[in-house]
Order: structure tokens, then sequence, then C-alpha cells
């Protein structure tokens, strides 16, 4: 049994198969989901996992080298957009219909219990060397 990090087998086994370039959604609970990319549903109750919580633990195992957010987020969920610049810097944003429409070609879905609106960002895999 794992000591730390991610215990959840079937988001631990999800983010072994990632490679560099590849797209892993984190998003809120009411975020539409595309076909298509293997969607690890993690939400338990409304607000359970936050956001925060599952983007915390996924950057403690993932190299990440972009990230891409709804330019919406930072008038209709402050906290979540403060919370995204901090991690990212040099976060990427677009209108939501087109975050939705880019989910479409992630690998990874990875979906909270966030019940607050444009919690949902769009991560870039990249490579540890």
């Amino acid at each position: 049994m794992k000591r730390a990090g991610i215990l959840n087998r079937h988001l631990a086994g999800a983010l072994a198969a990632l490679g560099h370039g590849d797209g892993v959604l984190v998003c809120d609970a009411g975020m539409p989901i595309p076909d298509g990319p293997r969607v690890v549903d993690l939400a338990f109750r409304a607000g359970v996992p936050s956001f925060a919580e599952v983007l915390d633990g996924l950057l403690a195992e993932l190299v990440v080298e972009g990230a891409t957010a709804a330019e919406e987020v930072r008038d209709a969920n402050p906290a979540a957009g403060a919370l995204l610049d901090a991690h990212f810097p040099e976060l990427a944003l677009v209108p939501h219909e087109r975050l939705k429409a880019l989910s479409a070609g992630a690998r990874l879905v990875v979906r909270t219990g966030e019940a607050r609106p444009y919690a949902n960002v769009l991560l870039r895999c990249g490579v540890f060397f």
C-alpha cells in the first residue's frame, strides 16, 4: 500500500500513463465532460473534494508546463482565480466556451466536487528533465 501521495488507484494509474504534452482537465462538478478522455470522478458531495485540494494534490505529482482556464474565473470565482494565478504565473485565459472545446482533447479529466463556478483548469504535462 502506498504511504503518501495520491491513494486513489484509478487516479494514480491514470497519472502514471500520462506523457509530455498530454492534457489533464481538473474541473468542478458542473463542467460538461466530453466523450473521449479517461475520467476519474472524485466528486462525493457538493464541495467535496474541493478544486483546491485536488489541484494541489495533482501538482505535487505532475510536471506541468502550461495551464489554461476560463477568463470568466477571475470575476465569477475570485478564490479560484487567485489560486490559479498563484500556481501558474503564465496562466492562459480563454472564453469558457473555448475551454470546453479544448477539453475534448484532454487525455484525462479529473472531476472534483467543487460547487463554485469556473473552477476548471486544463493542464499541459511537461517532463522532469
